[in-house]
């Protein structure tokens, strides 16, 4: 298991077997469960969408906890915290080929997908059905068999760009806080982190409300052909990334609060600001992609 010399930690620390990964798991089977039933038609999906997230959030809580515990009474050497920095390195990796495949999906759609179906080869089958992006136009079907409801489309103004100054306000608040850590100024460090929880709090509630216009008021849905269905995936699953991102900033805050961490050991910190960057960075790669282009 572990060598443990008195006054020291132990060379490789490993923790007792622990209930919180499958516990998770359940929590996150009835996230994707409720959510897909929810958007299919089927009105329980938003309750177990809510347990499955109240669940998942109850088990980070406990989850956090025992680390925290860990860390705090000096179990974790030199070598957890080289396996902590591949592991966080390996997780953003893994987020990139992730929000990859989906940038991808946008790119392939736009180029070859929507442009193959309206060419001359295709007319005769659908002449109604126009090659431009965003799939829908004035006066024509918004997909080659008409299967799709119209829909109107959403811009960058002005709900996506405050959003981007939220967020991108957020990444400078998130490093001040951590520059202000590394001179000792916890005070400071901790004012600053809290600030960079509420902007990421008021990403999501924008985010909300701006989805719930496009399903009401312009009928833009998940389901509006490949226009609406890459507008929600990437966004969405962007928006699902901020607010695992936020929660883990504010349980690092509360640590923070509560005298934990210090110039020379705080990856914990350090590890959600690399993530919080780089949801900053997909965010950027959206805006322009998704809102303007």
């Amino acid at each position: 298991m572990s060598a443990t010399t008195p006054g020291t930690a132990p060379y490789y620390f490993v923790p007792e077997p622990s209930r919180h990964p499958i516990m998770a798991a359940f929590g996150l089977f009835w996230v994707i469960l409720g959510a897909a039933t929810w958007m299919n038609g089927y009105g329980w999906g938003q309750w177990a969408l809510l347990f499955g997230i109240v669940w998942w959030l109850w088990v980070l809580c406990h989850w956090f906890r025992d680390t925290t515990r860990e860390s705090e009474a000096g179990l974790f050497s030199r070598k957890i915290d080289v396996s902590y920095r591949w592991g966080r390195s390996w997780l953003i990796f893994s987020e990139v080929m992730f929000f990859g495949a989906f940038f991808t999906a946008l790119w392939w759609g736009r180029v070859h997908s929507v442009p193959e179906l309206g060419d001359l080869q295709h007319a005769i089958l659908w002449p109604d059905f126009k090659s431009v992006w965003p799939s829908v136009a004035a006066g024509a079907k918004a997909s080659p068999g008409g299967i799709v409801e119209p829909f109107r489309t959403v811009g960058p103004f002005w709900l996506p760009t405050i959003n981007t100054a939220l967020l991108l306000s957020s990444g400078v608040t998130l490093t001040i806080a951590h520059h202000a850590l590394l001179a000792s100024r916890r005070s400071k460090a901790v004012g600053f982190m809290w600030v960079t929880v509420l902007l990421g709090f008021a990403f999501l509630c924008i985010q909300g409300y701006e989805y719930h216009h496009l399903y009401t008021e312009l009928n833009l849905r998940l389901d509006s052909g490949i226009y609406g269905s890459t507008f929600f995936m990437l966004p969405g699953f962007h928006g699902f990334h901020v607010f695992v991102g936020m929660v883990t900033l504010f349980f690092i805050t509360l640590r923070l609060q509560a005298g934990n961490f210090t110039p020379k050991h705080h990856f914990g910190l350090e590890g959600a600001a690399w993530y919080w960057h780089f949801v900053d960075v997909v965010w950027l790669g959206l805006y322009i992609l998704v809102y303007w282009m």
